[in-house]
């Protein structure tokens, strides 16, 4: 089986504390903070690791999303502790999984109102949501809308094309996983030449790009 890409929200009381198991993972704070191997991460901050980990939110609590890379097969852990709850928003197997070494990649990618995105693939496949604004996203055939907390799938060889709404800023946050060839460098094809040479619209903030085990 392949493995698969999962990415939940997760919403901690003030104080309240989980224990998640070893796997390639990035937590995106989307509102409040979290204490993570004594540091603080607040509202925007991403946190990445493979090893198993503890993790207390701050004073006021916190909402993350949670991404993690899991084995093929593996079953859908239930992550329970008092003042907790997880949310699995999306969760896709990785046909598109790349050969070799791998990297975990998470950024956020911004647009300017009626900002786009033109026609492109990535080297890998990965799981976006959206923070803010709205997008539309064409992919295999279709178009699909999304607005704040919406999440889909993209897997990387397929072609998209994506448009941010006109009427306001657009961001979402995003992990990918790439061969690890591209560590420090860009995954994306533009696939028309008329496209290649043209102003690009988006603004990215890397928060990984770390080689991970392939997962078993």
């Amino acid at each position: 089986m392949h493995p698969a890409l999962r990415l939940r929200e997760e919403i901690f009381s003030n104080g309240a504390t989980v224990e998640l198991p070893p796997c390639p993972r990035m937590i995106f704070v989307v509102h409040g903070a979290v204490d993570i191997r004594s540091r603080a991460y607040g509202t925007g901050e991403a946190w990445h690791d493979q090893e198993g980990v503890s993790i207390t939110a701050g004073p006021e609590g916190a909402t993350c999303w949670h991404w993690e890379l899991v084995a093929g097969g593996a079953s859908d852990a239930k992550l329970q502790a008092r003042g907790f709850t997880s949310r699995e928003k999306m969760s896709a197997p990785l046909e598109t999984l790349p050969a070799g070494d791998l990297l975990l990649r998470g950024d956020s990618v911004g647009f300017p109102p009626g900002g786009c995105a033109y026609r492109h693939r990535h080297q890998g496949p990965g799981i976006r949501c959206l923070l803010e604004g709205g997008i539309r996203i064409d992919s295999h055939g279709g178009s699909t809308a999304y607005g704040p907390g919406g999440a889909w799938f993209e897997s990387g060889p397929e072609p998209v094309f994506a448009q941010a709404a006109a009427d306001r800023p657009s961001r979402f946050i995003r992990v990918m996983v790439l061969p690890r060839a591209l560590l420090g460098k860009s995954s994306i094809e533009y696939l028309d030449e008329a496209d290649k040479a043209k102003p690009r619209a988006q603004q990215y903030k890397i928060f990984v790009d770390a080689p991970i085990n392939r997962p078993l």
